[in-house]
């Protein structure tokens, strides 16, 4: 969708921005998640998170193609990378911790509801500090990073 738009004549950051928005905001519908009230609607409604989450990804990794020189693509990559390593260490030591309280307190459901939630509003948070970090984005010559 993104390539569309660039094609439509659209600025390439805006255009990615415009799809991560869109992305985030479909996104939330895991959320719903908790709510379901049968299994295949809570399968369909994960399915549709994991879809929407592969498309947020490749918006992601062109993203950063786009706006660094190819020199120092694989470092931001890898810099990324390792923040989202990070967030799979430290991701599960929540989701343990939130679900014993919860467990403990005989309402296991509302553990699960916090995640779902948390998980639905990762992406706009996320598309939110893109857009702060990108609001005055300009070319970078490679010459002065090397």
């Amino acid at each position: 969708m993104s390539s569309w738009l660039i094609k439509k004549g659209w600025p390439t950051l805006k255009a990615r921005k415009a799809v991560l928005l869109l992305l985030a905001t479909l996104e939330l519908s895991i959320i719903l998640a908790q709510f379901a009230t049968g299994v295949w609607v809570a399968v369909g409604l994960i399915s549709l998170a994991v879809a929407l989450h592969q498309a947020w990804a490749t918006n992601i990794f062109t993203l950063a193609s786009d706006m660094f020189p190819k020199q120092a693509v694989s470092s931001v990559v890898g810099i990324g990378g390792t923040a989202g390593a990070l967030g799979g260490i430290l991701f599960p030591i929540l989701v343990g911790s939130l679900l014993d309280k919860y467990k403990a307190s005989g309402n296991l459901a509302e553990g699960y509801n916090i995640l779902f939630t948390i998980c639905g509003f990762t992406y706009l948070t996320t598309w939110l500090i893109i857009h702060l970090l990108t609001r005055n984005a300009k070319e970078i010559d490679a010459n002065e990073l090397f």
